[in-house]
Formats: C-alpha cells, sequence, structure tokens
C-alpha cells in the first residue's frame, strides 16, 4: 500500500532545487491535457516555469461548476457544519480566530476508530491524510500526492483544496500567517497534535504574532457533531500468543527499564498503539485494519501502568497482565498520572514526535508548579546537537527528556518467531489470491459484470477461508482503469467502476492474520494492453527488480535505495507521488516506522538485519490508468566474499509470492539478468505456493509462472 506521498516528486524537487524549469518529458503535452490539478505560470526572468496547484473553487470556475452546484460562498457560511463551528470561535471559552483539524486521534494514528473521524466529518473527504484549517471566512484542506484526485472529488467548493508538495502551495502555517491580520489566535485540540508538532507550529505563526492556542476540555469538531458522532469502541482485547510474538513480555518490560537507567529515567510514557501492542503482547480491535486497542502505558523502574478501559479486559487478558506485574487504571487517567510523576519530582522518559500535546504541557506546567512550591529555580540543561541523543526540555526544569521511544527500534526489527508468523501467513495470502485471480480471469472472460465493490469483496471470501484470517490490513484498493491511477482509490458501491478486459486493473490489498500481515499490489490486463501501458508496466518493473536485488552496507537509510525503483521511469520522464517502501508490522500495523525507502532524505533511520519493507514503485497517468507492483522484503545479512571495512552487508528475502502478469512486460525492455529475475521469481511462486493448491487454481498458477522467453536472442 502506497504510503508517505511526495511534498515533490523527485524529479520536481530536483527541478526546485536547481531553479529549474522541469524538463519537457516530465510532463510531456499529452500528460498535461489530463492534469487539470496543475498549471504552469510564467515566471518573471528567462521564462522560466513553476508548477502550482490551483484551489477546488478556481478548477470548478475552469470547469463551469463554481455557483451552479447550488453550494454557498464559504464566506456566507453556506456549509452548516463549517456555519456551525465558527460560531463556536466567539465563545468566551474558546475564544480563537482560526482552527486547526488534523486527521490523527491522541496516539498519532494513521488509521483510526470511527469516532475520531473528525476531518472526514467535516470535509467529506475520506483520506487517510489530511489537515483542515478553518478561520471565520475560509476553509482549506491539505493533503499529499496520494489522494489530489480523491479529494477533488469529495470535498465541496466551500473548500479549497491546497495539494501539499506543488510549486507555489503554502504549508498550513504559511497561509495562515498570509490569510490572517497580525494577532490572531488559532485553536488546536492538544489531544490531537505530537508535542513537537506543536511546537512547530506555534513557532511558524508567531512570525506573524499569532498565538496558539490549547482548546482544553472539548473538541470543537465534536460538538459540532453531537449526538451524531459514533460511540468509541468497547471491541476486547486478547493474548498474542508467545509462539507468535517470541518474546515475552517480561523480558521486553526488562529491556524497556535497561534503557530507563541507561538515560537515568523513572519512567517512559508510550502512546503509539501498536507499541503498547506490541509490549505487552496483547492484540485488540478497536481500529480498523489494525489490531490494537486504545491505550497508553507508563513503565516504571519497577512497575507498570496500563491506561485503557476495563471493559476491554477479559479475565486471561488480565491474568496476563498481572502475571507480567502491570497494573491497570482507567484510559482517561493518563494525564492526572502524568502529573502525580511531576509531583514525585520523577524523570520521565517522552518521544515528543508521538506523546500528545495534552500530556507534555501537562507534565510541564506540574514540574514548574513542583519547582515554585520548593522554591527552585531548577536547571537548565543544553539541547545536544545530535538528534540521536536525548534532549533536556529547556524550560527550567530537567524532569523530562526528548527522545525516541525505546519500543520503536525493538519493535521493527523481529524476531525469528515474528519472522516465521511473516512467512507462513504469506504463503497462506499468496493460496487466497492465487484462488481469487484464477475466478477473477475467468469471470471476466465470460464477461460476467462485476463493481470494483464485488471484486474487493470476493477477495475477503477467499482470504477468510486461510487460517487464522482476522481481517483486511487496510481498505482494499480496487480500481479499473482511471480509478487505478487514483493512489488510494477507495470504491464504494454508489460509485465504482466495473472490471472489464479493454483497460488496466490495480489491486492493492493486505490481511491481517493471526502470525502476521502482508499487503500486496498487482497491475493485470485481461484484454490486450497497449504498447503505452506495456512500456510503462516493464519501467516499473525495472524499478522493482533494482531495488529487490540491492546490496547496501549496514548502516543504509532507505533514502539511498529509493533511486534504484525511480531510475527506469526517470529515463523516460516519468515518476510517482509517493515513497518506494515502509515499514510492516508482524500481526500489526501494516504502515510501521521508523524504517522507509523514500525520496524523503530527513528520515536516516538506517535499515537493519530483521526490518520487514514494502518494494512498490508505480506509475500512474491520471484519468487512464495506475500501474503499481508490490512485494513485501525481509531485510537479511549477506554472506559476501569480502567485508571492505569490516562492515556487514545487507539485501533482501521476499516474503510475497503471487505471479506478475507476464503478457504485461515488454521483454524487449528487460536485460538477461532481469529476464532471470522474473524466471527465478515464477519458479520460486511456483514451488511455495503450489503444495497449497489443487485443480483449476493450480493450473492457473502453473500457466502464469512459465519462464518469459527471451525475444533478444
Amino acid at each position: 500500500m502506497a504510503i508517505e506521498a511526495a511534498r515533490l516528486s523527485p524529479s520536481l524537487a530536483a527541478a526546485a532545487f536547481l531553479a529549474r524549469r522541469p524538463p519537457p518529458a516530465l510532463f510531456p503535452f499529452s500528460l498535461r491535457r489530463r492534469l487539470p490539478l496543475l498549471r504552469v505560470l510564467a515566471g518573471s526572468s528567462g521564462g522560466d516555469g513553476r508548477v502550482v496547484a490551483l484551489s477546488s473553487s478556481e478548477l470548478r470556475k475552469r470547469r463551469g461548476l463554481s455557483s451552479s452546484s447550488g453550494a454557498a460562498d464559504p464566506a456566507s457560511g453556506g456549509d452548516e457544519k463549517l456555519r456551525s463551528l465558527r460560531r463556536l470561535f466567539s465563545r468566551p471559552d474558546v475564544g480563537i480566530d482560526a482552527y486547526i483539524v488534523p486527521s490523527q486521534d491522541a496516539h498519532q494514528s494513521e488509521f483510526i476508530a470511527e469516532c475520531f473521524m473528525r476531518r472526514a466529518y467535516l470535509t467529506g473527504f475520506t483520506g487517510s491524510a489530511g489537515t483542515a484549517v478553518v478561520t471565520k471566512d475560509k476553509a482549506a484542506l491539505w493533503t499529499d500526492g496520494r489522494y489530489f484526485l480523491q479529494a477533488e472529488k469529495e470535498l465541496t467548493h466551500e473548500w479549497t483544496l491546497m495539494r501539499s508538495g506543488n510549486h507555489g502551495v503554502p504549508t498550513t502555517s504559511e497561509w495562515l500567517n498570509d490569510v490572517l491580520p497580525s494577532g490572531c489566535r488559532v485553536g488546536i485540540d492538544p489531544f490531537l497534535f505530537s508535542f513537537d508538532a506543536a511546537e512547530e507550529l506555534k513557532d511558524s505563526i508567531s512570525n506573524k504574532n499569532h498565538e496558539l492556542v490549547l482548546v482544553r476540555g472539548m473538541n470543537l469538531v465534536d460538538e459540532i457533531w453531537g449526538d451524531a458522532r459514533p460511540k468509541p469502541p468497547k471491541e476486547p482485547t486478547r493474548v498474542h500468543d508467545i509462539k507468535y510474538a517470541g518474546i515475552d513480555v517480561p523480558s521486553k518490560l526488562s529491556f524497556i527499564r535497561s534503557h530507563l537507567a541507561e538515560n537515568e529515567c523513572d519512567a517512559v510514557v508510550i502512546s503509539m498503539l501498536d507499541e503498547v501492542a506490541w509490549l505487552l503482547n496483547m492484540r485488540g480491535s478497536d481500529v480498523p485494519h489494525s489490531p490494537v486497542f486504545y491505550s497508553y502505558l507508563i513503565v516504571e523502574v519497577s512497575t507498570a501502568t496500563l491506561f485503557v478501559d476495563s471493559n476491554k479486559v477479559s479475565e486471561d487478558v488480565l491474568e496476563h497482565l498481572e502475571k507480567a506485574g502491570v497494573k491497570l487504571k482507567p484510559y482517561e487517567a493518563i494525564v492526572s498520572e502524568v502529573e502525580r510523576l511531576a509531583e514525585k519530582c520523577a524523570k520521565l522518559w517522552l518521544d515528543s514526535s508521538s506523546v500528545n500535546a495534552a500530556i507534555v504541557t501537562a507534565f510541564k506546567s506540574s514540574c514548574d508548579k513542583q519547582m515554585k512550591k520548593k522554591g527552585k529555580a531548577g536547571k537548565k540543561v543544553e539541547k545536544e546537537a545530535s538528534s540521536d541523543e536525548p534532549t533536556s526540555v529547556e524550560n527550567g526544569t530537567v524532569n523530562a527528556v526528548y527522545n525516541v521511544s525505546p519500543v520503536t527500534l525493538a519493535k521493527s526489527v523481529k524476531n525469528e518467531a515474528e519472522i516465521e508468523g511473516m512467512k507462513n501467513s504469506h504463503l497462506r495470502d499468496a493460496a487466497a489470491l492465487a484462488e481469487f485471480w484464477c475466478w477473477l480471469e475467468e469471470e471476466v472472460c465470460k464477461s460476467v459484470p462485476l463493481t470494483e465493490v464485488q471484486v474487493a469483496e470476493k477477495l475477503l471470501e477467499f482470504r477468510k477461508k486461510q487460517d487464522g484470517f482476522i481481517e483486511t490490513s487496510f481498505d482494499t484498493i480496487s480500481g479499473y482503469g482511471a480509478n487505478g491511477a487514483i493512489i488510494h482509490y477507495r470504491p464504494t458501491p454508489e460509485d465504482c467502476s466495473s472490471v472489464g478486459s479493454d483497460n488496466l486493473f490495480l489491486l492493492d490489498s493486505g490481511a491481517q492474520y493471526i502470525d502476521g500481515t502482508t499487503d500486496i499490489t498487482r497491475t493485470v490486463h485481461f484484454g490486450e494492453p497497449s504498447p503505452r501501458q506495456k512500456e510503462c508496466f516493464t519501467r516499473v518493473l525495472q524499478g522493482h527488480i533494482a531495488l529487490d536485488q540491492a546490496v547496501f552496507p549496514e548502516r543504509t537509510p532507505g533514502f539511498v535505495l529509493d533511486v534504484l525503483a525511480r531510475t527506469s521511469l526517470w529515463k523516460i520522464g516519468l515518476d510517482y507521488r509517493h515513497g518506494t517502501g515502509h515499514g510492516v508490522g508482524a500481526a500489526l500495523n501494516v504502515h510501521e516506522g521508523p524504517q522507509s525507502i523514500s525520496y524523503r532524505y530527513g528520515n536516516l533511520t538506517a535499515l537493519q538485519k530483521g526490518m520487514i519493507v514494502s518494494n512498490e514503485p508505480g506509475y500512474y497517468e491520471d484519468n487512464s490508468f495506475g500501474i503499481r507492483i508490490e512485494n513485501l522484503l525481509l531485510i537479511k545479512e549477506l554472506n559476501l566474499a569480502n567485508s571492505f571495512g569490516g562492515i556487514s552487508y545487507l539485501g533482501f528475502e521476499r516474503l510475497t509470492f503471487v505471479p506478475i502478469q507476464s503478457k504485461l512486460i515488454d521483454v524487449s525492455l528487460l536485460s538477461p539478468s532481469e529476464i532471470n529475475w522474473v524466471n527465478d521469481y515464477h519458479e520460486e511462486v511456483w514451488d511455495k505456493v503450489s503444495p497449497l493448491l489443487s485443480g483449476a487454481t493450480r493450473d492457473w498458477l502453473w500457466k502464469n509462472t512459465r519462464p518469459l522467453l527471451d525475444v533478444t536472442h
């Protein structure tokens, strides 16, 4: 599943950096005619051009849709939700001029429970990434390249769509500084912003003397949502068996406490839901597609406290926790507990990139009060220059240490049991997909009418037959033709296409099993693909192969490898607006950090043995078709003839075993080694998956794993 879409695609980023016009091949005229979301503006000198985003309202004007849609002008407050929200701005206990609504919940989750989908409720935009900003007379939504087309479809013209990363598109803080007069008050719910994000926002808007207001005690969107807002989830938790977890809870807690000792801390707050689940060997179902549960965890030197709704904890789970020395407190008690630690003068480890601003500011405030009571000014500790080192809060106390959560890296490096579970679950998933593709190919060939939704539902039926299946790992992206160009397209029964034989069909799907998590994309054509489609597909495949075969020294960050997946596309002026690879949890979140493979060079996390990443280059021709090829890869240490500098070298082991459609490959573009890669991969698919199949499905797998003919010789 594509993630980490671009602020700028790499080719555009390079063009911006060099202050040059993008090469003509990047936006060939035939393609630019299909890109209504962008326009090229003449520069002030030398005839240079730059690509900027058109607002939704301006785009609709150009399409003749602005006033004829029947929606009111945003300044008049024609949208009832916007009008209700703006009325709250002037309440004495609020008193703000703008309000920011992010996508996240209090744990910075990508996938969230329905009751926390505030941005989607307010805007109508259902993509997983985006930020809404509402002033007294304007409303704007920022999202990234995965969702440009989707947002254009879903937003009404009261909203201006801000295409993050395109030239000329401001950030949220830049926009606020531009549209608000000096000295305004910008409100946020402090539970929905990490402390780092809130501090960055505060600093950015202070350039225009704006004040960041932490609106406590209520969320303004919840206020207008009222009784219609869904209830918080109450699903039970479960124990994640040690045969899948690999390491017991006491051992994991001991590991965390050793880090506390090394950093001279008394306690650490764990707020990321997958980190709590991993550390306690528990799973839940509060969040769609992710086996997690709403909770916080505080680990101290001799105790650990789980903050969770006790109704979710069965007797078995309670016994499991008690054996590990973990006690329970209500979910809502997290702030008061942090304040209690401050009163004890405890030194608290906080991952300020994930722990929300409400918790951190509560701790800081309590520390300040405690110091004042004792009449101590406290000590100041300068922040370290290196981001790899813990940094203390500069607020007159040394009681908070900012550092990355000690769980993050430990969770990302899989142990032997987790690796075995991932391998086993991927083989069962491959069997389900073979049955599905065999069925779908036959149905389409018989001209049976099938919608994108029906196809996704049928895939779910096949997966449900597999042992250990729990749920999907994300909403299936089932996109035929032009819908495949919408990177995170989600079909609905009311608005979807039929799958036929005249265009490409992109299917990105995944599953949560008791022992592992899967994520796979295949693109197929049930008729005759055009030469253009075959060339684009083959170049995406070449990028996929190049990354799969990569060999690299230890301590290499993922962004170094990203170019391998794009080079073949770049050679003909093409690219894609998302990262190439994301981390994947073991029976946990399908998107996991800290590792990634992306052109965003800010992530310096080294790829390590035992991590799992996706390999998913793509190409998307707006209003025409989309292509993506995705496998999951396990990072492994290689046994090479040399070891320069005495360091280890790493490579990848494939976890995904589903055929890549041969008819879409232009073999004339492939090198002999690339042809061998395809043939070797398909031989491995047959060897591993065919024992799980029988009958027509086994025949289908045989036919689709035959060697490519080397037409160049």
